[in-house]
């Protein structure tokens, strides 16, 4: 039997506390340049397997190695960071159309992306937190699960309803500066943690 209340009270932890995080930023850069859709399910499932991890784990998750997944993540971002700053002018006509891009290939990147970026986040752990303090791991998943979903799908559709009003080369040079920003943090966090 699933607890609204239990759903509730998780959803709002975790949505607030995902909001201001990178999974937003990343959700609006793959919703600038690919099919919205397909970047959702990809993302999606991602946090799908976050939750299912994070429920099953309980709070286990708290002794993983903080600094591997840190240095990771910025690994990642500064990868980001460097196709977005080397993309050549002339392949933003490819981009704008998102019917060239297939469903596998977007909605795969944006999977990889959250599962490899997202784990041993913040609300990965406070999920497992929240499942062990409940003992109700199907309202903590569900609630866990709405609120990481709503934050991405807020960045996709802002991705989207950004790209109509400023140009695609500005947008994306500010992904790359926030994107290398967020993967030096990464890696500062991986060296002094």
């Amino acid at each position: 039997m699933i607890s609204l209340t239990v759903t509730a009270v998780v959803f709002g932890v975790v949505f607030l506390a995902e909001l201001p995080d990178k999974t937003a930023l990343a959700g609006l850069v793959l919703g600038t340049r690919y099919r919205a859709s397909y970047v959702f399910a990809g993302v999606a499932a991602a946090f799908a397997v976050h939750v299912a991890l994070a429920v099953a784990a309980g709070s286990v998750l708290t002794l993983l190695p903080q600094q591997i997944v840190h240095a990771v993540t910025g690994a990642l971002f500064l990868g980001g960071a460097a196709v977005l700053l080397l993309r050549k002018d002339d392949d933003e006509e490819e981009i704008r159309k998102p019917e060239d891009q297939s469903f596998w290939k977007v909605s795969g990147a944006g999977f990889m992306l959250i599962l490899v970026a997202e784990f041993g986040d913040l609300t990965q752990i406070m999920t497992a937190n929240l499942a062990a303090r409940y003992d109700d791991p199907l309202s903590v998943g569900l609630g866990a699960v709405l609120a990481l979903w709503s934050v991405a799908g807020l960045g996709i559709i802002g991705g989207k309803a950004l790209m109509k009003r400023v140009p695609l080369k500005l947008i994306t040079r500010i992904a790359a500066l926030l994107m290398l920003g967020l993967g030096v943090w990464s890696l500062w966090e991986a060296v002094t943690a």
